[in-house]
């Protein structure tokens, strides 16, 4: 029987990386629910792997032989619209069933909630997984993770009441997105008014673009403040729907992702309750939203860049024309092998954020519980860090690989590629929407590009190669950073904002590319059997793409932007 984690071992191979004994220790805290008496708690190190695999067996069940075996119909029918509330495609209904059966909510929640206490790390592969199998399910299943910001900034009070809901595999949702704010959300305008008569917070306004938009609980944005204009004057509530107020007006026709409902939400005098401070809404606690939403659809794009490449490989060892396999063919093997080193070059990418995002959260939770040492602070302050600076790189370029990956499986299939009868052409569907939802690719450059300037990936780069084993691909990246280092002087120095702006996207993928080749190369280190040959691929493709990157950055000035203008 199939299974999409046991398939794939480049998955467990994370799983193993030196890094988990620091995660794992932080993240079970000395292992004290076992001591509590949690019965499924882990006893030490060993028995925390040991769980993880479990849950990552018990996904890759669930995603190859449900989820993925539904998807097609969830994609034919879709959800739909009955008396302003959404419909879940029917066999949409099956996968949350089934994944409820299997106890996969509340993944990342305390035990003491009724959660599985999982790392991110973990998570972001089960989330691969659930989005190899179906991408549009896996927006559904995945916005569990919403919870983390409630957890993080909601009162004990609101913990206790909603926490264990999501566990039990209730929905959610974040509302954030208006008609007249979609990436500027300080213009978002969904009134906040305090009701002083019911204790009680009411919403007024439209929503639009709300992945699964009639979920059972929202997080949402609003202005708290009369007379704001600005992202100082938001604040964030919690709905909950059973208390009513909130309609589902429309649900958008996509061109994939058919089973995820992006809906038009009206609310009318909808209670809410006040999550964290006021004014902090879109201050401190989007950002918190974002950056695990921008984690999970980094994880959505390695899990379909893995289900395209199984496609196109499949493909190209059945199908012969002139008389032999199109695997033999240069052209076809070529993009195969590129397919296979950005998969794996961005799935190491991936698993690196997750785990300095768990490390700096582990750190922030038990800072909660005491006081952290001067040591355990400035690691804290490292890691978040470089989860800031990680997180745009990882979703931007696996978004963007994920794209790649999707056309090249039909560029492989050729004709067959075109027929809707082929999965690949359902891929390329539903990969387009990856590098615009959660923040186009363009603004994690906007996101990234203060680490490239301020030299923060440039030092970043120098640690790493100081800790990767001597090796004949190492030798090969070596020039490429100092070509990195004099394109970036080479803008700081220009001194003028547009030519920053201009030429952020080529740096931003330099630094991507030099960053996920140091990481496949320690990746072939360690299992060459499994990264070798994605590893040499990739660094060859960072050579070319580096050194003309660069020679385009150093050979453009000030006087070249008239010629880019739009007319």
């Amino acid at each position: 029987m199939a299974n999409y984690y046991s398939d794939h071992p480049e998955i467990a191979f994370h799983l193993s990386h030196p890094e988990m004994k620091k995660v794992v220790d932080l993240r079970e805290k000395n292992y004290e629910d076992a001591q509590k008496g949690i019965d499924y708690a882990p006893v030490d190190f060993e028995d925390a792997m040991e769980n993880y695999r479990r849950v990552l067996e018990i996904t890759g069940d669930v995603a190859a032989n449900t989820l993925a075996v539904n998807s097609e119909s969830v994609d034919l029918e879709g959800p739909h619209l009955e008396n302003n509330r959404m419909v879940y495609a029917s066999k949409t209904v099956e996968n949350l069933e089934q994944t409820r059966l299997a106890g996969l909510y509340g993944v990342s929640m305390p035990r003491r909630y009724g959660g599985l206490n999982l790392p991110n790390v973990v998570f972001s592969m089960a989330s691969e997984l659930v989005a190899a199998a179906d991408a549009g399910f896996q927006n559904i299943w995945s916005l569990q993770s919403c919870i983390d910001t409630l957890y993080e900034f909601g009162s004990e009070e609101q913990r206790q009441k909603y926490i264990p809901r999501i566990c039990a595999g209730e929905t959610m949702s974040m509302d954030l997105t208006e008609p007249d704010a979609g990436s500027d959300l300080q213009r978002v305008m969904l009134k906040a008014t305090y009701d002083e008569k019911e204790q009680c917070w009411h919403l007024n306004g439209v929503k639009r673009f709300i992945t699964n938009g009639d979920s059972d609980i929202h997080l949402v944005l609003a202005r708290s403040e009369e007379g704001t204009k600005d992202g100082r004057g938001l604040s964030m509530f919690i709905y909950d729907k059973r208390n009513g107020g909130v309609d589902v007006r429309h649900i958008e026709h996509k061109l994939g992702i058919h089973g995820s409902p992006t809906c038009e939400l009206t609310y009318k005098n909808a209670k809410a309750e006040l999550c964290g401070d006021r004014k902090m809404g879109l201050i401190k606690y989007v950002m918190a939203l974002m950056n695990g939403a921008r984690l999970g659809i980094a994880a959505q794009s390695v899990g379909l860049s893995q289900e395209a490449y199984n496609e196109g490989l499949a493909y190209a060892k059945e199908r012969a024309q002139f008389g032999q396999k199109i695997i033999e063919f240069p052209a076809v093997y070529d993009m195969l092998s590129r397919m296979k080193a950005k998969l794996d070059a961005g799935r190491s990418l991936l698993y690196q954020t997750a785990r300095y995002v768990d490390l700096y959260k582990c750190l922030e939770d038990i800072a909660r519980d005491r006081k952290l040492t001067p040591e355990e602070r400035a690691e804290m302050k490292t890691y978040n860090r470089l989860a800031d600076a990680f997180t745009p790189i990882a979703k931007g370029m696996n978004s963007e690989y994920a794209n790649q990956n999707a056309y090249d499986a039909i560029s492989i299939h050729g004709g067959s590629g075109f027929i809707m009868e082929y999965k690949c052409q359902r891929l390329y569907r539903d990969a387009r929407i990856f590098s615009i939802y959660e923040g186009t690719t363009q603004l994690q450059v906007v996101a990234a590009v203060r680490y490239i300037t301020n030299g923060t990936y440039l030092q970043v780069m120098r640690d790493m190669m100081a800790k990767t084993p001597d090796c004949a691909l190492k030798n090969r990246v070596a020039p490429l950073i100092d070509l990195y280092e004099k394109a970036v002087a080479y803008v700081n120095e220009a001194n003028n904002q547009e030519l920053h702006d201009f030429l952020a996207r080529r740096l931003y993928d330099m630094t991507c590319e030099i960053i996920m080749s140091l990481l496949i190369i320690d990746d072939a280190s360690r299992a060459p059997e499994l990264f070798a040959k994605s590893a040499d691929v990739y660094v060859r493709m960072t050579e070319e793409n580096v050194c003309a990157k660069a020679y385009y950055v150093m050979h453009f000035t000030e006087a070249d932007l008239p010629a880019f203008r739009a007319e």
